[in-house]
């Protein structure tokens, strides 16, 4: 049987007539989670989490037709059960369960088993048939505990302030920026970039609480950000915002500061290997544990990862999609539009 076909527009549910994640405008979009590559503008109608919702309004438009659902609910939709489970990736992530005539497929979108202390933490669906990532599928990628991380980004704060400079920090103002307002909490006041402070409201919307902020002024107060901690979007990296910043130290926060000579390449002071998706043995454990008698691998590593699965005898295919491509392109788009 099948229940998902990958077409020019997205992935497409022929049976409930849905996609999920398109790429193109189409009449009905089933969202994953708020990230720009996953979530486009032009849809006819959404459906997504109920913690993706604010999130769509904030980086779409209060004017789209949304409909929200909580993790397990389920929805009948032209005789396709549809149902959302964590992901873990970013607040609201979901992966998508549909059943139809007893067969399963889960679109995982973007995931990580980690436990981050802001995401609802990952589910496991099992299912016939699997969507997986592999952004980060190769052996190298392995991530520390959070703890352990936290304590890296905090050690770097109490030295920069003994050394009298401002701890920038580079990261997603959607999922990335948050993680690091929760992990520095308390070492000093955290200023971040407006289009950050937009997505916070989001998250307060929905009832997650984050650490006392205050919205970066660049243009004439940048005095007060001395010895204090600064949260911009990578967008912003070697940007004139940054250079106006009293005595700045830089840090990427980004799974890809896991190889070494990133740092350098991207003209960093620092590099923290914090990521919202699974490392390689996280992919490898969610991949298993679904027990899903075809795996399809979409952006990221995906030969790699998908002869991998083969070898160990998981019947595994590359599918190409647009996803992973744009979401620096869309955090662009996203400060054009939100600055004050």
């Amino acid at each position: 049987m099948k229940l998902i076909t990958f077409t020019s527009k997205g992935i497409y549910c022929p049976q409930g007539k849905f996609y999920i994640d398109p790429w193109r405008p189409v009449d009905m979009a089933v969202i994953t989670h708020g990230h720009g590559d996953h979530a486009r503008w032009g849809m006819k109608k959404y459906l997504c989490h109920h913690y993706t919702k604010p999130i769509l309004h904030q980086r779409i438009g209060t004017d789209i037709e949304c409909q929200s659902v909580e993790y397990g609910e389920e929805i009948n939709i032209n005789g396709v059960k549809l149902s959302m489970h964590p992901a873990g990736h970013i607040i609201g992530s979901a992966q998508i369960r549909l059943e139809y005539k007893g067969y399963v497929s889960v679109i995982s979108g973007d995931y990580k088993v980690q436990d981050d202390g802001l995401s609802t933490p990952f589910e496991l669906v099992r299912c016939n048939e699997f969507v997986t990532e592999s952004t980060f599928g190769l052996p190298i990628y392995n991530w520390l505990e959070i703890g352990d991380l936290n304590r890296k980004l905090q050690s770097w704060v109490l030295r920069n302030q003994e050394n009298g400079r401002t701890s920038v920090f580079i990261g997603y103002s959607l999922g990335k920026a948050q993680r690091i307002m929760k992990a520095v909490e308390g070492l000093g006041k955290i200023y971040t970039h407006y289009s950050i402070g937009k997505l916070n409201e989001a998250f307060e919307t929905v009832g997650i609480s984050l650490p006392e902020y205050e919205i970066a002024d660049f243009r004439e107060n940048v005095k007060q950000l001395q010895n204090e901690i600064v949260i911009v979007p990578p967008a912003l990296l070697d940007s004139n915002i940054i250079k106006k910043v009293p005595n700045a130290a830089t840090a990427i926060c980004s799974g890809w500061m896991q190889v070494r000579g990133a740092r350098r390449w991207r003209s960093a002071d620092a590099g923290f290997a914090m990521s919202d998706h699974a490392d390689w043995n996280g992919l490898l454990q969610a991949v298993k544990a679904t027990e899903a008698e075809i795996v399809h691998v979409t952006h990221g590593q995906t030969e790699v990862f998908s002869k991998y699965l083969n070898e160990i005898g998981i019947k595994s295919d590359v599918v190409e999609t647009l996803f992973g491509e744009d979401e620096e392109e869309a955090e662009k788009e996203i400060i054009e539009n939100t600055e004050p």
